[in-house]
């Protein structure tokens, strides 16, 4: 067996993937605040004399909150992949998934229990048994009138969140009471990880990273059962797969289903890592945001979508702070979002396989 074929057997397996991805998180916030490579760069060119570059270029450094916030939507747009990019249903209502779960955990942290598992755990409960109800309902209909009526049931909820159902969720001020207790009893999560200090970041991080990795693990065992096999068949075609006897419509809600878990672990996060929970968690535009960071990092890829993630809240956080170009930064996103689509259908991550893939072509690999 050749160095690729092993490489590519050993890459396939379940734990591989996993230790990977811990290895990758671990390491990813450094990227964010002390990359050693930008520090080279920001120190040299400060020696040359060029501090209005090098001020840009340090601007860049220092994000490591930011490295948590991608995570988090990362796992949310992960889930929603396994909806778009696997299934083929085009939902424009996962706001209410994500904000229910955030409502939910921040309300029961307030009144019941402020551990963050057990936070994490209701929140995400309830959106996976809000995305049953609105599953079955909205999966009555397929094509456009699906997606409208994702849409449609969202905007209800955030109504509902709005005005009727204030008294709860404190109106457009958002949900303000949120406790967040200790970890185990033990670890406060706004404290440093005692064991690699600044390099990993803080106890808020790791307990995100663990559950990201479990996502992770969740999500690729999924793809890769016969389930995930299904979900394949359907969005190549969905008569050809009731013709050999798949029950779809059951298919396509579990799809939905499972993606609003997804949504409701990243809403609950989302609500221990802000101690808030904003109106704006229900509004269509974060179902607008997810659908873009899906396409944006790839579509049908297990870490395209979170890729995605990665890259629009750069430019969302990062760009922004930037002088003068941190204005257009709708622009500049709307720009690399374009250029993307345009030369790479199959987004960020498809590019990277595809050049790498170039790669080892090159190489005389076949």
């Amino acid at each position: 067996m050749s160095l690729a074929q092993t490489w590519d057997s050993i890459k396939e397996r379940e734990l591989f993937v996993m230790g990977a991805v811990l290895v990758v998180f671990a390491v990813f916030p450094y990227l964010l605040t002390d990359f050693f490579v930008m520090n080279m760069v920001v120190e040299s060119l400060e020696s040359a004399g060029m501090e209005g570059i090098a001020g840009l270029l340090d601007n860049m450094r220092g994000w490591d909150e930011l490295a948590s916030l991608i995570l988090i939507w990362g796992i949310f747009a992960m889930g929603y992949d396994l909806l778009l990019g696997y299934t083929g249903l085009l939902s424009f209502g996962h706001a209410a998934f994500w904000g229910v779960g955030a409502y939910s955990a921040g309300y029961f942290s307030a009144h019941v229990s402020s551990s963050p598992i057990l936070i994490v755990v209701v929140g995400t409960v309830v959106a996976v048994l809000t995305a049953w109800l609105l599953g079955y309902l909205s999966l009555r209909r397929g094509g456009i009138y699906f997606t409208i009526l994702t849409l449609v049931f969202a905007q209800m909820m955030f109504y509902l969140a709005s005005s009727p159902l204030s008294f709860i969720t404190n109106g457009e001020n958002g949900f303000t009471n949120m406790k967040v207790g200790e970890l185990f009893g033990t670890y406060d999560l706004g404290s440093e990880f005692i064991v690699l200090g600044d390099f990993i970041g803080g106890w808020l991080y790791v307990f995100v990273a663990i559950i990201g990795v479990i996502c992770v693990g969740i999500a690729y065992r999924i793809l890769n059962s016969p389930y995930g096999l299904v979900f394949h068949a359907i969005h190549e075609n969905e008569q050809r797969a009731e013709f050999v006897g798949l029950n779809v419509g059951r298919y396509k809600l579990m799809s939905f289903v499972i993606s609003g878990f997804f949504a409701g672990v990243a809403g609950s996060l989302f609500a221990i890592h802000g101690s808030y929970v904003p109106l704006e968690s229900l509004y269509w535009t974060t179902s607008g945001e997810v659908v873009i960071m899906s396409i944006l990092g790839g579509t049908g890829s297990l870490f395209g979508p979170i890729f995605g993630a990665g890259v629009y809240l750069y430019i969302e956080n990062v760009v922004v702070s930037l002088p003068v170009i941190g204005d257009f930064w709708h622009l500049i996103l709307g720009v690399v979002f374009v250029i993307t689509i345009a030369f790479f259908p199959s987004g960020v991550w498809g590019a990277i396989t595809k050049i790498r893939s170039l790669v080892r072509r090159s190489g005389g690999d076949r």
